[in-house]
């Protein structure tokens, strides 16, 4: 048995009664594959460890996705029903210094390129990436990603989003069954069912958000299941339901709900003054309206027996950037696209973001990208921290905790 400090904070963090433990193992199951899925699934080491006396911190604040890495951004589309490619997960968002985002974007490009074997130099794509946040940062304007002019693998993902059938869509995830009806599809390690209390809690959270809505139809709730994505943030509660949407069997809609917690930078919240919300889903969207250019379908909070939820359409996860994908076949070319394109689309969004509630304004974000003197320093502690995630995460595979 390993009584390694890593595996003792990972279990602390992950011990908390709310979170299934089942889940929780196959939350270790997966950050046992390699340091960058390490990475992922323990956003609070990161944080943890970060230095109090970086001269990173003096950077101007900003509403950051907090928990900011290559596979953190894909294609959806919008509550205008257009397609956009952008950051697409906000659970650690808050008040912080723009860096932050930056150093542990370019933490996990050093570990996919390491680990997911591209063949490529981590250190020039890290350089592309920093040289393109700093040049949109330096623009001072907030723009964002058309289909039209998106180029490789950007490009490939909104036409995806753009040409998806909702129909087959639906047929893949919840198949008619012999009475015309859909039913979500159970399937190992992505879906599973729910109990009886818990689909009558959630079809009755439904029922009384559905009473303020335009359409309360809409939200009539047809089948419910538990679903199981990602990796930080397995182990929490998180459901896929069947609605009727605008009528069945082939206009019906799925939401995804996922329980909304407080954000692992939780040792800087009192150092940089954070807005006050109800509760952590209002935190988690006010931050994802004001970052993106246009927020999700269905975006909206929701309470669940006295826990709160976020709520969002339910969209194919093949329109995130996927590194493990047998079918990605990235080349040197289509990674410097990508790493440019994730610079602008970083810059973006922390300057539509600022100027509010706290965030420096964009008059100091350009000064900023003025001296790109903080580029050294934060390749530096990427390059360090990505090897300190490789020995973590060899610790951590020696541990009792991530035993199958």
């Amino acid at each position: 048995m390993c009584n390694s400090d890593i595996c003792q904070r990972i279990k602390e963090f992950n011990s908390n009664p709310g979170r299934d433990q089942e889940l929780v193992q196959l939350k270790y199951k997966k950050m046992k594959e390699n340091p960058f899925v390490f990475l992922r699934g323990s956003c609070h080491l990161f944080y943890e460890d970060w230095p109090s006396d970086s001269p990173l911190n003096q950077a101007p604040l900003s509403w950051i996705c907090g928990d900011l890495h290559l596979e953190n951004f894909g294609s959806y589309k919008g509550d205008n029903r257009l397609t956009y490619f952008d950051v697409n997960d906000f659970d650690e968002s808050v008040l912080a210094p723009c860096t932050f985002d930056v150093t542990r974007l370019i933490t996990s490009l050093f570990l996919a390129v390491d680990e997911i074997k591209f063949s490529t130099d981590s250190l020039t794509l890290a350089r592309l990436f920093l040289n393109s946040y700093t040049t949109a940062l330096s623009d001072g304007k907030a723009r964002w990603i058309e289909r039209d002019t998106a180029e490789g693998l950007v490009e490939a993902l909104l036409n995806k989003v753009h040409d998806n059938n909702r129909a087959k869509f639906l047929d893949k995830k919840a198949p008619i069954n012999d009475k015309n009806v859909r039913k979500i599809e159970i399937k190992q390690d992505k879906t599973r069912p729910v109990t009886s209390p818990t689909f009558n809690n959630v079809k009755t959270a439904l029922q009384k958000f559905a009473e303020s809505q335009e359409n309360p139809k809409f939200f009539n709730v047809i089948d419910i299941v538990w679903r199981i994505a990602g990796t930080g943030s397995l182990g929490l509660k998180r459901y896929l339901v069947l609605v009727e949407g605008k009528g069945s069997p082939d206009d019906n809609y799925l939401l995804d709900l996922k329980q909304s917690i407080p954000p692992s930078l939780t040792r800087f919240i009192s150092s940089f003054s954070q807005s006050k919300w109800n509760d952590e889903s209002q935190r988690i969207i006010a931050n994802q309206k004001k970052m993106q250019a246009i927020a999700p379908a269905l975006l909206h909070c929701l309470e669940i027996n006295g826990e709160p939820f976020v709520m969002r359409e339910y969209q194919p996860t093949e329109d995130k950037i996927d590194l493990s994908s047998d079918n990605l076949n990235l080349d040197q070319q289509s990674l410097e696209k990508l790493m440019k394109t994730l610079g602008n689309v970083v810059a973006w969004s922390h300057l539509r973001s600022s100027g509010r509630q706290g965030s420096a304004n964009a008059d100091a974000l350009i000064d900023f990208a003025q001296d790109n003197g903080w580029h050294k320093e934060v390749l530096d502690y990427a390059q360090n921290y990505s090897q300190t995630v490789i020995a973590n995460h060899q610790e951590f595979k020696d541990c009792a905790i991530a035993d199958p």
